[in-house]
Protein backbone atom coordinates (compact mmCIF):
# COMPACT_ATOMS: atom_id res chain seq x y z
CA UNK A 1 0.00 0.00 0.00
CA UNK A 2 1.49 3.25 -1.20
CA UNK A 3 2.82 5.92 1.49
CA UNK A 4 0.42 9.04 1.97
CA UNK A 5 3.52 11.94 1.40
CA UNK A 6 3.01 15.35 2.29
CA UNK A 7 2.95 16.42 -1.30
CA UNK A 8 -0.21 14.30 -1.53
CA UNK A 9 -2.49 15.87 1.88
CA UNK A 10 -4.94 18.48 0.94
CA UNK A 11 -4.31 21.88 3.02
CA UNK A 12 -7.50 23.81 4.36
CA UNK A 13 -7.56 27.58 4.17
CA UNK A 14 -5.50 27.87 7.42
CA UNK A 15 -2.20 25.98 6.85
CA UNK A 16 0.09 28.88 6.78
CA UNK A 17 -1.46 30.23 10.42
CA UNK A 18 -1.07 26.72 11.67
CA UNK A 19 2.89 26.88 10.40
CA UNK A 20 3.51 30.20 11.63
CA UNK A 21 2.12 29.05 15.09
CA UNK A 22 4.45 26.26 15.33
CA UNK A 23 1.63 23.69 15.02
CA UNK A 24 2.97 20.26 14.51
CA UNK A 25 1.32 19.03 11.40
CA UNK A 26 0.34 15.65 10.66
CA UNK A 27 -2.33 13.43 8.44
CA UNK A 28 -6.10 13.92 9.72
CA UNK A 29 -8.63 12.79 7.05
CA UNK A 30 -6.22 13.12 3.94
CA UNK A 31 -5.67 16.50 5.49
CA UNK A 32 -2.54 18.07 6.82
CA UNK A 33 -3.70 19.62 10.52
CA UNK A 34 -2.28 20.38 13.36
CA UNK A 35 -1.89 17.79 16.08
CA UNK A 36 -0.61 20.31 18.93
CA UNK A 37 0.57 23.80 18.88
CA UNK A 38 4.14 24.52 20.84
CA UNK A 39 2.02 25.12 24.25
CA UNK A 40 1.03 21.31 24.31
CA UNK A 41 -2.05 18.82 24.43
CA UNK A 42 -2.56 19.53 28.25
CA UNK A 43 -2.38 22.77 28.30
CA UNK A 44 -4.49 23.05 25.11
CA UNK A 45 -6.93 21.34 26.55
CA UNK A 46 -7.34 22.84 30.15
CA UNK A 47 -7.36 26.40 28.30
CA UNK A 48 -10.26 25.21 26.37
CA UNK A 49 -11.87 23.88 29.65
CA UNK A 50 -11.34 27.17 31.24
CA UNK A 51 -11.25 29.95 28.70
CA UNK A 52 -11.85 29.43 24.89
CA UNK A 53 -10.15 27.43 22.22
CA UNK A 54 -9.82 27.98 18.54
CA UNK A 55 -10.09 24.46 16.30
CA UNK A 56 -9.35 24.67 12.41
CA UNK A 57 -11.84 21.87 11.36
CA UNK A 58 -12.41 23.12 8.01
CA UNK A 59 -11.38 19.34 6.84
CA UNK A 60 -15.02 18.21 7.75
CA UNK A 61 -18.08 18.74 5.49
CA UNK A 62 -20.24 21.75 5.50
CA UNK A 63 -22.81 21.45 2.45
CA UNK A 64 -26.04 23.20 1.65
CA UNK A 65 -29.35 21.11 0.13
CA UNK A 66 -31.48 23.62 -1.58
CA UNK A 67 -34.54 22.83 -3.42
CA UNK A 68 -34.34 23.21 -7.57
CA UNK A 69 -37.90 24.79 -7.22
CA UNK A 70 -38.77 26.44 -4.60
CA UNK A 71 -42.61 26.92 -4.14
CA UNK A 72 -42.44 30.60 -2.04
CA UNK A 73 -44.59 28.47 0.86
CA UNK A 74 -42.01 28.68 3.19
CA UNK A 75 -43.61 25.60 5.09
CA UNK A 76 -44.43 23.11 2.20
CA UNK A 77 -40.16 24.49 0.86
CA UNK A 78 -39.40 22.73 3.91
CA UNK A 79 -41.29 19.69 3.82
CA UNK A 80 -39.96 19.04 0.39
CA UNK A 81 -36.48 19.19 1.13
CA UNK A 82 -36.80 17.43 4.47
CA UNK A 83 -38.62 14.22 2.42
CA UNK A 84 -35.16 14.03 0.53
CA UNK A 85 -33.11 13.42 3.01
CA UNK A 86 -35.24 11.89 5.94
CA UNK A 87 -34.96 8.36 3.90
CA UNK A 88 -31.33 8.74 4.75
CA UNK A 89 -31.07 8.94 8.06
CA UNK A 90 -33.19 8.44 11.68
CA UNK A 91 -33.65 12.55 12.23
CA UNK A 92 -37.09 14.42 11.83
CA UNK A 93 -36.20 16.78 10.13
CA UNK A 94 -39.88 17.94 9.17
CA UNK A 95 -40.09 19.04 12.53
CA UNK A 96 -37.33 21.58 12.76
CA UNK A 97 -38.12 25.19 13.47
CA UNK A 98 -36.39 27.67 11.00
CA UNK A 99 -32.43 27.49 12.70
CA UNK A 100 -32.94 24.86 14.53
CA UNK A 101 -29.64 22.26 14.23
CA UNK A 102 -30.23 18.14 14.57
CA UNK A 103 -27.84 15.71 15.25
CA UNK A 104 -28.99 12.51 13.26
CA UNK A 105 -27.08 9.31 11.56
CA UNK A 106 -26.76 8.59 7.91
CA UNK A 107 -27.93 4.76 8.47
CA UNK A 108 -27.22 1.83 6.38
CA UNK A 109 -30.23 -1.04 5.50
CA UNK A 110 -28.86 -2.62 8.22
CA UNK A 111 -29.40 0.11 10.83
CA UNK A 112 -25.39 0.73 10.97
CA UNK A 113 -23.74 4.40 10.59
CA UNK A 114 -23.01 5.09 7.61
CA UNK A 115 -21.51 8.87 9.44
CA UNK A 116 -23.52 11.03 12.16
CA UNK A 117 -23.88 14.43 11.00
CA UNK A 118 -26.05 17.67 11.47
CA UNK A 119 -28.84 18.77 9.74
CA UNK A 120 -30.09 22.19 9.90
CA UNK A 121 -33.11 24.13 8.72
CA UNK A 122 -32.21 27.35 7.24
CA UNK A 123 -33.15 30.26 9.53
CA UNK A 124 -33.63 32.08 6.25
CA UNK A 125 -34.17 30.64 3.46
CA UNK A 126 -36.81 28.42 2.31
CA UNK A 127 -36.35 24.94 0.92
CA UNK A 128 -32.74 24.77 2.36
CA UNK A 129 -30.99 22.45 4.36
CA UNK A 130 -27.40 23.27 5.92
CA UNK A 131 -25.55 20.00 6.62
CA UNK A 132 -22.22 18.82 7.95
CA UNK A 133 -20.74 15.94 7.77
CA UNK A 134 -17.68 14.32 8.99
CA UNK A 135 -14.09 14.56 6.98
CA UNK A 136 -13.18 10.84 6.53
CA UNK A 137 -16.78 9.82 5.00
CA UNK A 138 -17.57 13.53 2.98
CA UNK A 139 -17.30 12.18 -0.64
CA UNK A 140 -19.50 9.14 -0.09
CA UNK A 141 -22.34 11.11 1.81
CA UNK A 142 -22.49 13.76 -0.55
CA UNK A 143 -22.77 11.02 -3.20
CA UNK A 144 -25.76 9.71 -1.63
CA UNK A 145 -27.46 12.72 -0.43
CA UNK A 146 -26.61 13.60 -4.24
CA UNK A 147 -28.38 10.73 -5.47
CA UNK A 148 -31.56 11.09 -2.98
CA UNK A 149 -32.19 14.67 -4.20
CA UNK A 150 -31.84 13.85 -7.95
CA UNK A 151 -33.29 16.93 -9.89
CA UNK A 152 -35.30 17.82 -6.98
CA UNK A 153 -32.67 19.92 -5.11
CA UNK A 154 -29.53 20.67 -5.58
CA UNK A 155 -26.58 19.51 -2.89
CA UNK A 156 -23.49 22.79 -2.67
CA UNK A 157 -20.67 21.49 -1.19
CA UNK A 158 -19.01 24.38 0.90
CA UNK A 159 -16.07 22.34 2.04
CA UNK A 160 -13.52 24.90 0.18
CA UNK A 161 -14.19 27.52 2.73
CA UNK A 162 -12.62 27.42 6.67
CA UNK A 163 -15.07 25.53 9.67
CA UNK A 164 -13.61 27.44 12.86
CA UNK A 165 -14.63 25.67 16.34
CA UNK A 166 -14.23 28.33 19.11
CA UNK A 167 -15.26 26.57 21.91
CA UNK A 168 -15.06 26.71 26.04
CA UNK A 169 -17.01 28.75 28.58
CA UNK A 170 -15.57 32.21 27.18
CA UNK A 171 -16.32 31.37 23.72
CA UNK A 172 -19.42 32.99 22.99
CA UNK A 173 -18.19 36.05 25.02
CA UNK A 174 -15.49 36.05 22.28
CA UNK A 175 -17.32 35.65 19.47
CA UNK A 176 -20.65 38.39 20.38
CA UNK A 177 -18.16 40.81 20.15
CA UNK A 178 -17.44 40.48 16.33
CA UNK A 179 -20.68 39.13 15.51
CA UNK A 180 -23.69 40.82 16.92
CA UNK A 181 -27.06 38.49 17.85
CA UNK A 182 -24.60 35.51 18.24
CA UNK A 183 -25.13 35.52 22.33
CA UNK A 184 -29.21 34.98 21.82
CA UNK A 185 -28.40 31.82 20.00
CA UNK A 186 -29.37 28.89 21.88
CA UNK A 187 -27.62 25.26 21.58
CA UNK A 188 -28.26 23.43 18.03
CA UNK A 189 -29.48 27.05 16.93
CA UNK A 190 -27.61 28.65 13.77
CA UNK A 191 -27.81 31.81 11.62
CA UNK A 192 -25.73 33.78 9.02
CA UNK A 193 -24.20 36.87 10.71
CA UNK A 194 -22.57 39.60 8.13
CA UNK A 195 -18.86 40.25 8.78
CA UNK A 196 -16.64 42.47 7.20
CA UNK A 197 -18.98 41.84 3.73
CA UNK A 198 -19.21 38.49 3.89
CA UNK A 199 -21.94 35.90 5.38
CA UNK A 200 -21.04 33.69 7.67
CA UNK A 201 -22.59 30.55 9.03
CA UNK A 202 -22.56 30.81 12.70
CA UNK A 203 -23.77 27.37 15.10
CA UNK A 204 -23.83 27.71 18.75
CA UNK A 205 -22.58 24.11 18.24
CA UNK A 206 -19.29 21.99 18.82
CA UNK A 207 -18.24 18.36 20.09
CA UNK A 208 -16.03 19.42 23.27
CA UNK A 209 -18.77 19.18 25.75
CA UNK A 210 -18.29 22.96 26.31
CA UNK A 211 -20.86 26.15 25.11
CA UNK A 212 -19.52 27.64 22.23
CA UNK A 213 -19.36 27.95 18.19
CA UNK A 214 -19.02 26.78 15.43
CA UNK A 215 -18.20 29.41 12.04
CA UNK A 216 -18.17 28.82 8.38
CA UNK A 217 -16.52 31.19 6.61
CA UNK A 218 -15.26 32.02 3.07
CA UNK A 219 -11.60 31.08 2.56
CA UNK A 220 -10.96 34.59 1.39
CA UNK A 221 -11.55 35.74 5.30
CA UNK A 222 -10.39 32.88 6.75
CA UNK A 223 -6.68 34.33 7.57
CA UNK A 224 -8.43 37.78 8.54
CA UNK A 225 -11.00 36.22 11.21
CA UNK A 226 -8.72 33.23 12.63
CA UNK A 227 -6.38 36.67 13.55
CA UNK A 228 -9.27 38.54 14.90
CA UNK A 229 -10.50 35.98 17.30
CA UNK A 230 -6.74 35.24 18.03
CA UNK A 231 -5.97 38.83 18.68
CA UNK A 232 -8.64 38.47 22.05
CA UNK A 233 -6.33 37.22 25.50
CA UNK A 234 -9.66 34.58 25.94
CA UNK A 235 -8.41 32.67 22.88
CA UNK A 236 -5.87 30.30 22.13
CA UNK A 237 -5.08 28.48 19.18
CA UNK A 238 -5.89 24.33 20.13
CA UNK A 239 -4.86 21.19 17.73
CA UNK A 240 -6.86 17.89 17.17
CA UNK A 241 -5.03 16.00 20.12
CA UNK A 242 -6.53 18.55 22.48
CA UNK A 243 -10.17 18.63 20.49
CA UNK A 244 -9.89 14.40 20.99
CA UNK A 245 -9.22 14.49 24.35
CA UNK A 246 -11.87 16.69 24.84
CA UNK A 247 -14.69 14.95 23.01
CA UNK A 248 -13.67 11.75 24.82
CA UNK A 249 -13.87 13.36 28.55
CA UNK A 250 -17.58 15.01 26.82
CA UNK A 251 -18.29 10.92 25.73
CA UNK A 252 -18.39 11.90 22.94
CA UNK A 253 -18.50 9.19 19.91
CA UNK A 254 -16.00 9.67 17.14
CA UNK A 255 -16.81 7.98 13.84
CA UNK A 256 -14.42 5.59 12.66
CA UNK A 257 -13.78 4.51 16.06
CA UNK A 258 -16.82 4.46 18.43
CA UNK A 259 -19.10 4.96 14.96
CA UNK A 260 -19.29 2.49 12.15
CA UNK A 261 -21.35 0.74 9.54
CA UNK A 262 -21.74 -2.22 12.02
CA UNK A 263 -22.93 0.01 15.24
CA UNK A 264 -26.73 0.54 15.25
CA UNK A 265 -27.71 4.15 17.68
CA UNK A 266 -29.27 1.68 20.37
CA UNK A 267 -26.03 -0.13 20.58
CA UNK A 268 -24.17 3.05 20.48
CA UNK A 269 -25.90 4.85 23.17
CA UNK A 270 -27.51 7.49 21.08
CA UNK A 271 -31.17 6.44 20.91
CA UNK A 272 -32.20 9.90 21.75
CA UNK A 273 -31.00 10.70 17.84
CA UNK A 274 -33.96 8.78 16.69
CA UNK A 275 -36.97 11.01 16.28
CA UNK A 276 -40.27 9.87 18.00
CA UNK A 277 -41.98 10.53 14.92
CA UNK A 278 -39.45 8.47 12.88
CA UNK A 279 -39.61 5.56 15.17
CA UNK A 280 -43.71 5.34 15.11
CA UNK A 281 -43.08 5.61 11.73
CA UNK A 282 -40.61 3.18 11.39
CA UNK A 283 -39.42 4.44 8.39
CA UNK A 284 -35.77 4.81 8.51
CA UNK A 285 -33.37 2.60 7.05
CA UNK A 286 -32.46 -0.35 9.56
CA UNK A 287 -35.84 0.42 11.50
CA UNK A 288 -36.54 -3.48 11.92
CA UNK A 289 -33.26 -4.15 13.78
CA UNK A 290 -33.16 -0.56 15.82
CA UNK A 291 -36.59 -1.05 17.00
CA UNK A 292 -36.26 -4.80 17.96
CA UNK A 293 -33.13 -3.43 19.76
CA UNK A 294 -34.69 -0.80 21.75
CA UNK A 295 -37.18 -3.09 22.42
CA UNK A 296 -35.49 -6.08 23.67
CA UNK A 297 -31.80 -4.54 24.05
CA UNK A 298 -28.93 -5.07 21.82
CA UNK A 299 -25.78 -7.71 21.99
CA UNK A 300 -23.48 -5.09 22.90
CA UNK A 301 -23.90 -1.24 24.38
CA UNK A 302 -21.59 1.76 24.51
CA UNK A 303 -19.88 2.05 28.09
CA UNK A 304 -17.39 4.44 29.78
CA UNK A 305 -14.71 3.26 31.83
CA UNK A 306 -12.63 4.50 34.56
CA UNK A 307 -9.28 2.58 33.70
CA UNK A 308 -6.57 2.37 36.80
CA UNK A 309 -3.27 2.87 35.22
CA UNK A 310 -2.18 3.63 31.83
CA UNK A 311 -4.52 4.38 29.53
CA UNK A 312 -6.21 1.74 27.31
CA UNK A 313 -6.31 2.57 23.21
CA UNK A 314 -8.63 1.91 20.87
CA UNK A 315 -8.42 -1.89 20.19
CA UNK A 316 -7.73 -2.96 23.93
CA UNK A 317 -9.43 -6.18 24.75
CA UNK A 318 -12.21 -5.57 27.86
CA UNK A 319 -12.44 -8.36 30.07
CA UNK A 320 -14.28 -9.18 32.92
CA UNK A 321 -13.61 -10.17 36.23
CA UNK A 322 -11.95 -13.92 35.58
CA UNK A 323 -10.37 -12.34 32.48
CA UNK A 324 -12.08 -13.73 29.73
CA UNK A 325 -12.62 -11.17 26.34
CA UNK A 326 -15.73 -9.34 26.54
CA UNK A 327 -15.35 -6.54 24.41
CA UNK A 328 -12.77 -3.95 23.00
CA UNK A 329 -12.38 -0.57 23.74
CA UNK A 330 -12.88 1.75 20.65
CA UNK A 331 -11.57 5.39 22.27
CA UNK A 332 -9.25 5.64 25.19
CA UNK A 333 -6.29 8.13 26.45
CA UNK A 334 -5.76 10.77 29.73
CA UNK A 335 -8.18 12.91 31.04
CA UNK A 336 -6.70 16.01 31.71
CA UNK A 337 -9.63 17.28 33.82
CA UNK A 338 -9.67 14.59 35.63
CA UNK A 339 -6.06 13.13 35.97
CA UNK A 340 -7.30 9.61 35.88
CA UNK A 341 -7.07 6.99 32.12
CA UNK A 342 -10.56 6.59 30.48
CA UNK A 343 -12.06 4.87 27.69
CA UNK A 344 -15.33 3.74 25.81
CA UNK A 345 -15.72 0.46 24.35
CA UNK A 346 -18.57 -2.04 23.44
CA UNK A 347 -19.48 -4.59 26.13
CA UNK A 348 -22.35 -7.09 26.40
CA UNK A 349 -25.08 -5.17 28.55
CA UNK A 350 -24.64 -8.14 31.26
CA UNK A 351 -21.40 -6.29 32.10
CA UNK A 352 -22.75 -2.48 31.49
CA UNK A 353 -24.01 -1.48 34.69
CA UNK A 354 -22.60 1.12 36.13
CA UNK A 355 -20.17 0.45 39.12
CA UNK A 356 -19.39 -2.85 37.73
CA UNK A 357 -15.94 -3.73 38.20
CA UNK A 358 -13.76 -5.02 34.81
CA UNK A 359 -10.70 -5.36 33.10
CA UNK A 360 -8.54 -3.81 30.18
CA UNK A 361 -5.87 -5.50 28.54
CA UNK A 362 -2.95 -2.85 28.14
CA UNK A 363 0.28 -4.53 27.09
CA UNK A 364 -0.74 -7.71 27.68
CA UNK A 365 -1.19 -6.86 31.43
CA UNK A 366 -4.53 -6.75 33.20
CA UNK A 367 -5.76 -3.22 34.75
CA UNK A 368 -9.11 -2.59 36.72
CA UNK A 369 -11.37 -0.97 34.81
CA UNK A 370 -14.84 0.59 36.58
CA UNK A 371 -17.81 1.01 34.40
CA UNK A 372 -18.98 4.95 34.99
CA UNK A 373 -21.49 7.26 33.63
CA UNK A 374 -20.94 9.39 30.92
CA UNK A 375 -20.15 12.27 30.02
CA UNK A 376 -16.83 12.06 32.07
CA UNK A 377 -16.89 15.57 32.56
CA UNK A 378 -20.48 17.30 32.56
CA UNK A 379 -21.53 19.19 29.43
CA UNK A 380 -21.66 22.96 29.76
CA UNK A 381 -23.86 23.25 26.85
CA UNK A 382 -26.62 26.77 26.74
CA UNK A 383 -29.84 26.26 26.98
CA UNK A 384 -32.34 28.95 26.23
CA UNK A 385 -34.70 29.31 29.16
CA UNK A 386 -38.56 27.88 27.87
CA UNK A 387 -40.88 30.54 27.66
CA UNK A 388 -43.32 30.65 30.25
Amino acid sequence: MAQTTAQDLKTTPLFERHNDAGGRMVEFGGYSLPVQYPAGIMAEHKWTREAAGLFDVSHMGPSFLRLSSPSGDAEADHAAIAAIIEPLICGDIAGLKPGQIRYTLLLNETGGAIDDLMVARSATTAGELYIVVNAGTKEGDFARIAAAAGDRAELVRADDGALMALQGPQAVAVAAVLLPGVAELGFMQYTPIEWQGAILMVARAGYTGEDGVEILCPADKAHALWDTLLADERVRPVGLGARDSLRLEAGLPLYGHDLNETVSPVEAGLGFAISKRRREAADFPGAKRILAERENGPTRIRVGLIVAGAPAREGAEILDASGTAIGVVTSGGFAPSLGKAIALGFVPPSHAEIGNTLQVSVRGRAQSAEVVATPFVPHRYFRKPKAS
